[in-house]
């Protein structure tokens, strides 16, 4: 009993046993510790809400496309790592495991800083730029200038437990996330309600959080001894492992700026609907974290599986448990789909009691319900791909679903459905052209994992 105790807390060889299985096992804790994840976010939208109005709880979602831009510095890094750690942990080579780890925590620090540096320069340019109104303009630079003061800390959170994950360890960064998050929740009543500290205070409650869940993912590495090395020469920069993980993870790092970009672009658009529909639009984009995240995290277990796997040389077992994850993925979905169409009005009332607001959420949730699930398919799928060391798919998929497919159909929608009563267009144009996209992407990432290319980008080889 304590042996099989002890082992729920260790790195998880998903080489050996039931797909599905392992799949499971590995999948319950990090969906916990994601959901537990975007309650950080959530949390905040909730307090602002609610002790502060309308216009704070749209200073917050105001700022979410500009964050996620800056994200992409280390994306790329968190994408290159994490395959090559199971791909090198699959294979049992721990000398080129321990490079990797080493090498990608001395990136992770200097990415970490650039972001620092980039963010508060740029927080007031682009949130200008962005035509965001003036009424909440000064509180949306606010809080982003503190999330990026402390961004060192979130970069060192996401990746490193991205690391623990590639080894197969989803329970500790799951328990060190909690701890984080229960802080968050209670720094948020803290500075919010008794302090009255304003968007500013959720910020630096956010960012306290984070970097207690990165020292607690750090010294866990480091306490891994059993599986490799961290010291001075595996944290020294060495040139050919830095330009593997920037190869590889450079088209997960352009399929986010991508996707960010065309995110600001898309801010651009919902903020000429007015306040309302951009506090609608936050609380949406909350909810649909939490919905998302299942899909997110059978896109993840399937990287660390089939990369594992792959550098293993077993690409029949690859095979099979993908079969077990779509099918997971689409049964949960589903659920979540169902829940969205009967319980949103009481999702959307959670953030604020302005009726206006809660109308708006509802809709624009139920035109997105049905695209959950084509989201599960490609999630899932596009995971696979990642794992075997085929970032390139992923990527593409990203320029077709938000370059090529959403972005001019919002805009085309939103220019044919402009009327006295709503003379910048209707917003729904921003939640069709979103679902479209969902669907083509996920009949897109079936085609590509069908033809099988991914199966041959393998970056090492098994012994």
């Amino acid at each position: 009993m304590a042996g099989k105790l002890s082992s729920m807390f260790d790195a998880r060889d998903m080489t050996e046993g039931s797909p599905v299985s392992n799949l499971i096992q590995f999948s319950i804790p990090l969906l916990v510790g994601n959901l537990a994840q975007q309650l950080y976010n959530t949390v905040d939208s909730i307090v602002v809400g609610q002790y502060v109005g309308d216009n704070a709880l749209a200073a917050v979602g105001a700022s979410g496309p500009l964050l996620n831009l800056l994200l992409v510095l280390f994306m790329g890094v968190a994408t290159g790592a994490g395959i090559m750690v199971s791909q090198y942990f699959g294979a049992k080579d721990r000398e080129n495991l321990s490079l990797t780890v080493g090498n990608t925590l001395t990136l992770t620090l200097i990415a970490g800083l650039l972001m620092t540096i980039l963010g508060v320069a740029l927080t007031r340019p682009f949130m200008t730029m962005l035509s965001t109104p003036p009424d909440i303009l000064d509180m949306s630079c606010d809080y982003l200038i503190i999330i990026f003061a402390g961004m060192v800390g979130c970069a060192f959170y996401n990746i490193v437990s991205g690391i623990l994950r590639g080894l197969g360890d989803s329970m500790m960064p799951l328990f060190f996330l909690l701890l984080a998050c229960g802080l968050n929740i209670v720094l948020d009543l803290l500075f919010v309600a008794t302090f009255h500290m304003g968007v500013a205070g959720v910020a630096w409650a956010t960012i306290i959080a984070q970097a207690i869940s990165a020292i607690f993912c750090v010294l866990r590495l480091i306490r891994m001894r059993h599986v490799l090395t961290i010291n001075g020469h595996t944290l020294r920069l060495h040139g050919d492992l830095v330009w593997r993980l920037i190869k590889l993870g450079l088209p997960a790092g352009l399929s986010q700026a991508i996707f960010s970009m065309a995110a600001i672009v898309v801010q651009s658009l919902t903020n000429s609907f007015g306040t309302a529909v951009i506090a609608a639009n936050t609380m949406v984009m909350r909810v649909d974290g939490f919905v998302m995240m299942p899909n997110f995290t059978f896109g993840t277990a399937m990287t660390t599986f089939a990369g594992q796997n792959i550098g293993a040389g077993k690409l029949d077992r690859v095979h099979r448990g993908t079969k077990d994850g779509v099918i997971m993925a689409l049964i949960v979905s589903s659920t979540l789909c169902a829940c969205i169409l009967l319980f949103g009005q009481y999702l959307m009332a959670l953030f604020t009691d302005t009726p206006e607001v809660i109308t708006l959420g509802v809709r624009m949730m139920r035109i997105l319900a049905a695209g959950y699930i084509a989201m599960g398919l490609s999630q899932t799928l596009l995971g696979v791909m990642r794992g075997a060391g085929d970032t390139m798919t992923p990527m593409w998929a990203s320029v077709l679903t938000t370059v090529v497919i959403r972005l001019p159909l919002a805009y085309l929608l939103a220019y044919l459905t402009r009327s006295e009563a709503q003379p910048t267009g209707s917003p729904d144009s921003l939640y069709i052209s979103l679902l479209v996209s969902w669907l083509l992407g996920a009949a897109f990432s079936f085609a590509c994992y069908k033809w099988g290319k991914w199966s041959k980008r393998a970056v090492v080889q098994a012994k």
